[in-house]
């Protein structure tokens, strides 16, 4: 803190923050009255480090860089995100990227599902559509992180085909009903990606955005977080996962342009790789069991669905 801020800038406190799967967050506060994030990129406290060893999500949504990169495309464009004061990769004193991080006073946007002011409500979630909209109208023809301009020309929804089958394939060991149905379930995972035709053009999108992933200030503004996954992709992967996470209030993001062949191909695939990755985090010690049991159990009946009627 004192490298970075100056001598006035006395930690008085340390405490520790909700960060997920994929890195460790601290909120930081000085004895000036300022205060901090601390983030932590430490792959001994990831819970998807045999996916990052096996380099399936490495270069996706796990790193210091990333979290950098994507920081600064977002603040170039107008999209909120809590500004970087500092980031350290050299890994010379430890083992891991760490970055201190604006502080943004706030909520979560999904503690606003139950607000009791519906005016409240429909400013925010349309503020939020607003964002959404100007981050996804930035446009270009690959797929990818914004430094890999013209590395990915193909159809990247063929990425998320062989994610599904690899979560799909882990499911299959520890739940009974996937196990019985896995050649449907397969069958209608490639019968869904058929009805996909080519694109050439990719917005932006934040790759994860549920409404925990939404900072709201009091004076609803809200601020993406945990933007590492951000890229050039198929807007109806993010759209499909809003509608997900969003339920009733997705009503204030959709939009009419969307594939309907895209939506439902993302869709299913969400629901495979949620049911897979709730399993991970039970199986991987996740502090919240509870939660992850019930990801994994929802997200299974989900799957079934699609395979049912």
């Amino acid at each position: 803190m004192g490298t970075v801020f100056g001598t006035d800038y006395v930690v008085a406190n340390v405490s520790t923050m909700h960060g997920g799967a994929q890195k460790v967050v601290y909120k930081i506060d000085c004895t000036n009255h300022f205060s901090c994030v601390l983030y932590v990129w430490d792959l001994s406290m990831n819970f998807f480090l045999e996916e990052i060893a096996s380099a399936s999500i490495a270069d996706q949504s796990y790193g210091g860089h990333l979290f950098e990169m994507n920081n600064r495309f977002l603040r170039e464009h107008g999209i909120q995100t809590p500004a970087l004061y500092n980031l350290n990769t050299e890994r010379s004193r430890y083992q891991f990227d760490y970055a201190l991080v604006e502080y943004v006073n706030g909520h979560k946007a999904e503690q606003y599902f139950q607000h009791s002011d519906t005016k409240v409500q429909d400013q925010l979630f349309e503020r939020i559509g607003d964002m959404l909209t100007c981050m996804h109208a930035n446009e270009r023809q690959s797929y990818g992180k914004p430094s890999q301009v013209g590395e990915h020309l193909g159809s990247c929804h063929l990425l998320q085909l062989e994610n599904a089958q690899e979560q799909l394939s882990y499911a299959v060991n520890h739940i009974e009903s996937i196990r019985v149905n896995q050649s449907r379930l397969l069958e209608k995972l490639h019968e869904l990606e058929s009805r996909i035709e080519p694109r050439n053009r990719y917005g932006f999108i934040h790759g994860e955005l549920g409404p925990d992933h939404i900072l709201v200030t009091d004076q609803l503004e809200p601020y993406l977080i945990d933007i590492e996954g951000a890229g050039f992709y198929d807007i109806e992967h993010e759209h499909s996962f809003l509608e997900l996470r969003f339920r009733d209030f997705y009503r204030y993001l959709k939009k009419d342009t969307l594939d309907h062949n895209r939506m439902l191909f993302y869709q299913f695939h969400h629901h495979i790789a949620l049911t897979s990755g709730g399993l991970k985090l039970l199986h991987r010690g996740f502090p919240d069991q509870s939660f992850a049991k019930g990801l994994a159990d929802y997200q299974c009946r989900r799957t079934l669905q699609f395979i049912e009627g």
